[in-house]
Order: C-alpha cells, then sequence, then structure tokens
C-alpha cells in the first residue's frame, strides 16, 4: 500500500486551489531542490499536483522525492499513453520552475523534444495558463537571446516570475511570490471595482521612548484578508500596526504606530478615496497613557510608579459617524464567554454602531485569535447570526468572510 501524507497537509494553509489540477514542470537547473518545498506548498493550498521532469532534472533531484511530495507519479518520457496530451489538456496551469535558459529557448521558438517541452507546446495549443520561473547563473539571464527568448514568451501570453538577482546568479524567487502569482491568475475576480480599506495589527502607546503599552495582536488575520481581497480584483489599501508578518506584495501598505497614527491614517485615506469597504480588523489598544516621558524612566529612582490612562479613539465608531454609507465589517475579540454571550455582545456591537458585520471571537479559547494561525469566528449582523466559522487556518476565514460580504453587496447593488 503506498504512502503519502499529502492528505495530512492538503488545505492546511488555505483552500485556494482546492480543485485545482498543476503540472509542475522541473528542467535541469541546480535551483531544481527548490522546486521540492514549492509542490508541497501547492499542496497546502489546496492543489493537486503532477510532476513532469527532463532528463536533466532527474540527475538533480530523483523523481522519486518529488513523488513523495505530490504522492503522484512522475512523468519523466512520453510513452504510448501520449502524457503530454492529457497533463495539458486536464491541467488548469502548467508551472514550470525551474526554467533553464535552454527550456527557454525551446519553447520560445517552437521546440518540443523533451517530456517538459511537448506538454508546454500543447499547453500553448489549449491556451492554458502557464508560467516561467527562470533560474540561472547571471550572465546568461542578461544575454539578449534570452532577453528576445523571454519577449517572445510574455507575447504569446506566458506569465513570468522574475528571479532573484544575487551574486551573479538569477535565483529562484520565494516560494510565497510565485504562489501569488498563481492565485492572480486562478482566482474569481469578484471584487473589481471596488476599494477596500483594510486595519491591521496592534498598535502602541507609550509611557518613556523605550516602555510601551501594547497586545498580542499579530495582524495575521487582517492581512489575510488584505490578501483575499486583492486577490479578488479589489484595489486593497492596507493601514498596518507594529507586526513581523510581511504585507501581501500589491497592497498599499501603511505603517502606522498609534492609535492615533492609525485613526488619522483611516480617516485620511476615507477622506481622500472613495472606498467602498472598510474592514476594521486591526487591535488598537483602548488606553494610553495620561503622560509620557521624553527619556527613559529611572527604575531605580521611582520604586512605584502609579499613572492615569486615558481612552484612545474609537477608530470604528468615528468612522461610521462620518461615513454614513460606508459597508463597515468590525472584528470583536472577547475573552471566556459561551458562544451564546459571544454572539449576544455582537449583535448588540452591530446594532449600536450601525454596522454591517461583526466577527467575534473569544481570544481565550486555545489556537483562537492573537499569534495563531487559526480562528474561530461568529460573523453576524444587526439581525442575528449568519454564519459560524469553526476553527480553520485565517487564509480559510478571510475568503469566507469575503464571500458574505461579495455576496451581501451584489444583493444590495441589484435592489
Amino acid at each position: 500500500m503506498k504512502y503519502s501524507d499529502k492528505d495530512i497537509i492538503k488545505g492546511s494553509k488555505g483552500r485556494e486551489l482546492i480543485d485545482k489540477k498543476i503540472t509542475l514542470c522541473i528542467t535541469g537547473s541546480v535551483a531544481a531542490y527548490r522546486s521540492v518545498d514549492l509542490a508541497r506548498e501547492l499542496i497546502k493550498h489546496g492543489a493537486e499536483v503532477y510532476v513532469v521532469m527532463s532528463d536533466d532534472a532527474t540527475k538533480i533531484v530523483h523523481p522519486y522525492t518529488f513523488e513523495w511530495a505530490t504522492g503522484n507519479p512522475v512523468t519523466i518520457e512520453i510513452t504510448g499513453k501520449v502524457e503530454h496530451i492529457s497533463l495539458a489538456r486536464d491541467s488548469d496551469l502548467v508551472l514550470v520552475a525551474p526554467a533553464t535558459a535552454n527550456t527557454i529557448a525551446k519553447v520560445a521558438y517552437g521546440i518540443a523534444d523533451t517530456s517538459v517541452t511537448l506538454v508546454l507546446s500543447v499547453a500553448l495549443g489549449y491556451n492554458k495558463p502557464i508560467i516561467f520561473v527562470p533560474a540561472m547563473h547571471g550572465p546568461m539571464y542578461e544575454n539578449k537571446v534570452l532577453k528576445e527568448a523571454l519577449n517572445r514568451l510574455k507575447e504569446a501570453g506566458i506569465y513570468i516570475v522574475e528571479p532573484k538577482i544575487e551574486e551573479e546568479k538569477a535565483k529562484f524567487p520565494d516560494i510565497e511570490d510565485i504562489i501569488h502569482e498563481i492565485l492572480e491568475i486562478l482566482y474569481p475576480k469578484d471584487l473589481i471595482g471596488h476599494r477596500i480599506l483594510v486595519t491591521a495589527g496592534p498598535t502602541v502607546e507609550y509611557l518613556d521612548p523605550v516602555r510601551l503599552f501594547t497586545n498580542k495582536s499579530s495582524g495575521k488575520m487582517g492581512i489575510s484578508i488584505a490578501r483575499e481581497a486583492l486577490l479578488r480584483g479589489g484595489e486593497v489599501t492596507l493601514v498596518l500596526g507594529r507586526t513581523h508578518i510581511k504585507p501581501p506584495k500589491g497592497v498599499k501598505t501603511i505603517r502606522i504606530e498609534t492609535t492615533e497614527d492609525m485613526y488619522n491614517a483611516v480617516m485620511r485615506e476615507l477622506n481622500n478615496k472613495r472606498y467602498n469597504i472598510f474592514i476594521g480588523a486591526g487591535a488598537p489598544i483602548d488606553y494610553k497613557p495620561l503622560k509620557s516621558y521624553d527619556k527613559k524612566l529611572d527604575s531605580r529612582r521611582y520604586s512605584r510608579l502609579e499613572m492615569k490612562l486615558i481612552q484612545t479613539p474609537k477608530i470604528i465608531e468615528e468612522v461610521r459617524k462620518k461615513f454614513k454609507d460606508l459597508y463597515i465589517i468590525a472584528f470583536k475579540a472577547e475573552y471566556k464567554l459561551t458562544d451564546r454571550e459571544l454572539i449576544e455582545k455582537a449583535i448588540e456591537y452591530a446594532k449600536t454602531l450601525d454596522l454591517d458585520l461583526v466577527i467575534a471571537n473569544d481570544v481565550s479559547r486555545v489556537g483562537v485569535g492573537f499569534e495563531s494561525d487559526t480562528n474561530e469566528v461568529f460573523i453576524v449582523n444587526k439581525d442575528g447570526l449568519v454564519e459560524h466559522i469553526s476553527l480553520s487556518p485565517k487564509p480559510e476565514i478571510a475568503k469566507k468572510i469575503l464571500d458574505i460580504v461579495t455576496k451581501n453587496i451584489s444583493t444590495s447593488s441589484t435592489k
């Protein structure tokens, strides 16, 4: 019985590529070892991956490695089963990673004499989306003839994910960038024409230059929402608090620190641009010291320190007061409540502030909320519970939230 852990990891990072079949073509670049991780990452986003290898690629990474990585047989040669036809025809996308100068030149000028180039020749005939990820020595990549070949591929509608140029090498790019390109191509574009403003991450309030107040928010949920909205074709701006999480490529990102910074950035954006959706996924801290200090306080001098705290701006409340027609989604974090209590508080919040949706969670629960990669949320409106999403990866939560948002917006626009 063949063992594969593909089903264990499939969709563990999200289901954006569920039911999508990707043919991953490996050519003879030393960067071929990176494609093992790439295949696994595609599966973690829900894809079914089938690998095709050139002869030279098998000398760098053994086909067994890719069979283990994907749980599917690897195509090395084209037989009487005409694998190049079925692989190209049945694929949602063909990805060449890494792509050597040899393979790029062959495809650009119509040569199909390897398993990889045969698949690509058929995929072009079927008008399938194709992505090339070049990886080679720098001088080869800068070769004028190769540049001409790359331009021919682009003119044929083939996408190119540019390599990282380092140490005179055109290196395999970040896997995250390749995944993003795939999602950009395959994702439904149901937010085209919409402008979405998202807040994410914590704010900080300073006591002195080195001591501050904050909370445990990582920004992962808001960043996942911004990324999802971008993939759906929205024009997205992210107001991002202090976090180590990298914001999505292609999203306009405004970095802030304090709650007042976040408030000012949100109001400035809403006043200057015609946003129609605001998603308050940020975690602005509610209080700050009445008095802060320009210099570091000497702890040897103050054995006891008392301070007064004052309230910071209520961003969601102020946004609703000033922008009556804006579609607003707010997040509400609670602690140690029952499901019923959590839902009731969220409904009350929606009614009080006239919010379109409230996303409530209980951050005392295991794997929920701050710093975790997963979340469990209750989505409500002023009338009651809309949907309960059990513990799931945050990108999947983001997808389901925006599924509801796009449905609501579509319904309201047809009334």
